[in-house]
């Protein structure tokens, strides 16, 4: 290859350079591996010893509905060790005698799946070494199939499974579960999105909804899956892959403003009899430029894990669960949630993404929960993708743009935009290719252009990575404090069309800027901006949840507030004229950063630097 180039054309050379680079880059900022990775499936021998043994209770769960439930274990065995593990399978039958073609790695392997969680024998139980007896309470959610524990000896790295367990499974394993709202194509249209287990060969999906109070009707769902020939590679086409069930998406139409409406997901089944999910409302988006009060919240990179323990993933304990709780127990006060990026960083093990749903439905079933593309649900070699990395498990974006609505004109390329009242958010898929004279930067230069700011004066722009500025060590050894070629492509437009604010993620920490064009600050205020920004402030809100991103100790002028540690921003229109940016923290809630940009009409349509075309003397 290193003797072609000089043949290759010049333009070739620079895109091969590019790529290896991002993927030098992608190195850098790695944070870790997912956990059911680090759990040799392949390499799992059968040793059952006779007077070992688990058992799990209650055999039936969800009998009154519910959709999570409490289970417990009662294990022993004659020889324990400090690395045995619990590892739980679902469906319960995880021994097969052949695996998926791709997986070359054993023949013949006892397991074709890995466990969708795990956690050590001693966990909760600390003398399991000495007496070899253990109780372990786990967290279970309905997944469309039944369970089963096994007991391993020999670690994650050689397991010998030791002993089985008894199956367990929810009274209605194809219940309907987990609906997630999106704001739809139109702004008065708001999407319900569910997985279940019933094919439309099996019954008819609907919502019954209504405004809360009033009659009620019924919209239909589309119905969507996936096969594993979907995936793109290991582990998601091999030990990751688990039947992602059916995923619904109705549409509710002609929606009043500001109206609350309460809605159930509901499936007739052939035999002319009903299943019911639970209750649930939502506040119908204001129209484009209503003057109302309206918040929204801002993150990415918050990841899953589990309460009881299990899976642990590096620290995202600390910051994805605080994050979920710090939102719900806000959620009175915020009016549409973007998660934009690495959203579950499931990897490739598919079952981790029905955790992820289960995890956020209190926040998703109640307000629009919109995402964004990042390297951990898309990226994969040979597929399209911006970076030839294998972040996403092989899962190249199926997962994201099927569990999740988004009203993009191709979901398979996430950029779309939201007119939410006084808002006009447009979204940027950073997995595709961004730069000038792409489909992309096309759409991002219409999605700028075609807003009317004396209706939607805040203009905000959503990505994945950072294309503006950040300070995070990895960007500043690689010399540019940005994706290369993320500032030299973009900021023009940001510019030209005076967009506000830019929030990325990818970087797991918080920083602002000041507003900022061609890396000089256009305005020395720091919390209280009157009249003209002449520049764009340029936020990373990566720390939903991720292990965090060290900051590099170089002094860049541009930064106004640097945060290690996990968090979220929030915006608050008030009307026209005053926005309120707040940053906060996932472990109590309180605002650490905050700056608040009073304005007129008048003074978006001041000229600045490269924001207006040249003026003429001609009368």
């Amino acid at each position: 290859m290193l003797k072609q180039l000089p043949e290759m054309g010049e333009s070739m050379f620079v895109s091969l350079s590019f790529l290896m680079l991002c993927t030098m880059l992608q190195r850098v900022c790695s944070h870790g591996d997912q956990p059911l990775s680090k759990v040799a499936v392949h390499k799992a021998t059968v040793s059952l010893l006779d007077l070992a043994y688990i058992k799990a209770s209650p055999a039936i769960l969800g009998q009154e509905g519910q959709t999570v439930e409490w289970i417990t274990l009662e294990y022993s065995s004659p020889i324990p060790s400090i690395d045995d593990w619990i590892g739980v399978f679902s469906p319960a039958n995880f021994s097969a005698s052949t695996c998926p073609k791709e997986n070359r790695r054993v023949y013949p392997p006892l397991l074709c799946s890995a466990p969708i969680k795990y956690q050590y024998a001693n966990y909760s139980s600390p003398l399991y070494k000495v007496h070899g007896k253990g109780f372990l309470k786990l967290r279970l959610i309905n997944q469309r199939s039944d369970f089963s524990f096994a007991l391993f000896s020999g670690g994650l790295s050689s397991p010998k499974l030791v002993a089985v367990s008894n199956k367990i499974a929810f009274a209605n394993p194809n219940a309907p579960v987990y609906p997630r709202l999106a704001l739809g194509k139109s702004w008065n249209e708001m999407t319900v999105t569910w997985t279940s287990g019933y094919g439309i060969s099996d019954a008819e999906p609907f919502v019954q909804w209504g405004p809360k109070g009033g009659d009620h009707m019924h919209s239909p769902a589309e119905t969507l899956t996936f096969t594993s020939d979907s995936m793109c590679g290991s582990p998601a086409r091999t030990v990751g892959w688990r039947d992602p069930g059916y995923i619904h998406t109705s549409h509710l139409k002609e929606l009043w403003p500001n109206r609350l409406y309460e809605y159930k997901i509901g499936h007739k089944l052939n035999n002319g009899t009903f299943i019911w999910s639970g209750n649930y409302q939502f506040r119908a988006p204001p129209f484009p430029g209503q003057k109302s009060l309206q918040r929204v919240l801002i993150f990415g990179d918050m990841g899953k894990e589990e309460v009881d323990g299990s899976n642990e993933y590096n620290n995202f304990q600390h910051g994805s669960i605080n994050t979920t709780l710090q939102l719900i127990q806000d959620l009175e006060n915020v009016d549409v949630v973007f998660h934009i990026g690495d959203i579950c960083y499931a990897n490739g093990y598919l079952s981790q993404w029905d955790q992820f749903t289960a995890q956020v439905e209190p926040i998703a079933s109640a307000v629009p929960y919109m995402i964004a593309s990042g390297n951990h649900e898309r990226d994969w070699p040979g597929t399209g993708s911006f970076y030839e990395n294998m972040d996403s498990g092989g899962e190249c974006g199926v997962l994201a743009q099927t569990m999740f609505y988004t009203p993009a004109s191709n979901r398979a390329k996430v950029w779309y935009s939201i007119d939410y009242g006084m808002f006009r958010f447009c979204i940027a898929d950073t997995e595709h290719d961004w730069r000038e004279g792409t489909e992309q930067y096309k759409f991002i230069e219409h999605c700028f252009a075609s807003v009317d700011r004396q209706k939607q004066p805040w203009l905000i722009f959503l990505a994945h990575r950072v294309l503006g500025y950040s300070s995070c060590i990895c960007y500043a050894e690689e010399g540019s404090f940005a994706e290369p070629m993320g500032r030299e492509s973009l900021q023009k437009l940001w510019q030209k069309y005076k967009v506000d604010i830019a929030v990325y993620g990818h970087v797991h920490n918080y920083e602002r800027t000041c507003p900022i064009y061609q890396n000089i600050c256009t305005n020395e205020e720091k919390h209280h901006y009157k009249g003209t920004l002449k520049g764009t402030i340029h936020i990373v809100a990566g720390g939903g949840g991720a292990s965090l991103s060290t900051f590099t100790s170089l002094k860049t002028k541009w930064s106004i507030f640097k945060d290690y540690d996990y968090g979220f921003v929030k915006l608050t229109a008030f009307d026209h004229s005053n926005l309120l940016f707040e940053y906060k923290k996932s472990r109590d809630g309180k605002v650490y950063d905050s700056f608040n940009i009073s304005r007129d009409y008048r003074d978006i349509l001041a000229c600045t630097m490269d924001s207006c075309p040249s003026i003429t003397m001609a009368s």
